[in-house]
């Protein structure tokens, strides 16, 4: 059996379709810049590891 919620419409969603979705879809997204800042610092961090690393060994 579906569990639905009590207040099948949403006043803040415009759109006849929108109204229709339930609360938690139409929640705003997390930052996405800050998910992929640890990325670009995990690259450069490891790219400058090993760039010291072969021209340690090479020196």
């Amino acid at each position: 059996m579906k569990r639905r919620s009590l207040v099948l419409t949403s006043e803040n969603a415009r759109h006849p379709f929108r109204q229709t979705l339930p609360p938690h879809v139409l929640r705003p997204l997390q930052d996405v810049r800050r998910a992929q800042d640890g990325d670009a610092k995990l690259f450069l961090m490891s790219f400058t590891a090993f760039f010291i690393a072969f021209y340690g060994f090479i020196g």
